[in-house]
């Protein structure tokens, strides 16, 4: 099991426009060592940051924010708040509710459109597909991110538009490249699900009946962290390649070296 995280001073203040941001250092590996605090964050979007909220961001010392969201994300939300010395890389990856018809059908659709595409299963079944589908054909996509941070990118921040699936798989990658332990990369992805974290539903209708408990219900699968997800990317690992080792060299193309050099930037030095 995860060992207990130690108590650390609170690097996650109340920010306003920007939900679902934390710093994933204090994470255990196997061997005993730990993410290093004020290395890695993640969050959702930064389109809607406030003035104070862009003043703390810029005093994280981040070196580069990888944005993980698509053109019709950011379509929808706007560009990230540019922050002063601060490189921007955006690297699209496929959203699990991707399709403008599929995002028009969320924001729309009423309950038996929803119905159709989201009960039984079908929601779920959707988000689950589309996990395995990053990690089987977004290799590169996740290499780059890792020689990136291998060679200059930290302080990083990565997020996509809610901040728990795409930066979820990325942030998940970067943890087993470097040892986390299993069961701590499930603890933290599981914690966009914390109430004050969550992506806000968006409905074109805010009628009572719009946002019922039936409607929010069907949406759901779209917008928790959920176990079953992340278990199915870590399982098309093992399908896949046959070990995360395998997965590290020959998937993501990531030497010994580069590996070495991901652990002296991202852990503590023990």
């Amino acid at each position: 099991m995860t060992q207990e995280l130690p108590q650390v001073p609170s690097t996650e203040p109340e920010l306003t426009g920007v939900r679902n941001f934390r710093d994933v250092g204090g994470l255990p590996t196997v061997d005993g060592r730990r993410v290093r605090h004020g290395i890695l964050y993640r969050s959702g979007h930064l389109a809607h940051a406030t003035g104070t909220d862009a003043a703390f961001l810029a005093g994280l010392g981040l070196h580069t924010i990888f944005d993980f969201r698509n053109a019709a994300d950011q379509k929808l939300e706007g560009p990230d708040v540019e922050l002063p010395g601060v490189r921007n890389v955006n690297i699209p990856l496929s959203d699990p509710a991707d399709g403008a018809e599929f995002w028009t059908m969320v924001r729309d659709g009423d309950l038996d459109q929803l119905r159709s595409i989201l009960a039984d299963g079908k929601g779920a079944a959707r988000m689950t597909a589309s996990y395995r589908m990053i990690i089987k054909e977004r290799t590169a996509e996740h290499s780059r991110v890792l020689h990136a941070l291998a060679e200059d990118s930290v302080p990083a921040l990565m997020h996509c538009a809610a901040g728990k699936d795409r930066a979820g798989l990325s942030i998940a990658v970067s943890l087993l490249a470097v040892g986390v332990e299993r069961d701590a990369i499930e603890e933290d992805y599981l914690k966009s699900n914390d109430p004050h974290r969550r992506y806000k539903v968006r409905r074109s209708d805010t009628s009572p009946a719009a946002m019922s408990p039936q409607v929010m219900e069907l949406l759901s699968p779209l917008f928790e962290a959920r176990i079953d997800y992340l278990t199915a990317a870590f399982t098309t690992i093992e399908e896949t390649w046959g070990s995360t080792e395998r997965y590290l060299t020959e998937g993501l193309k990531i030497s010994p070296e580069t590996r070495e050099r991901l652990r002296e930037r991202l852990l503590d030095q023990g």
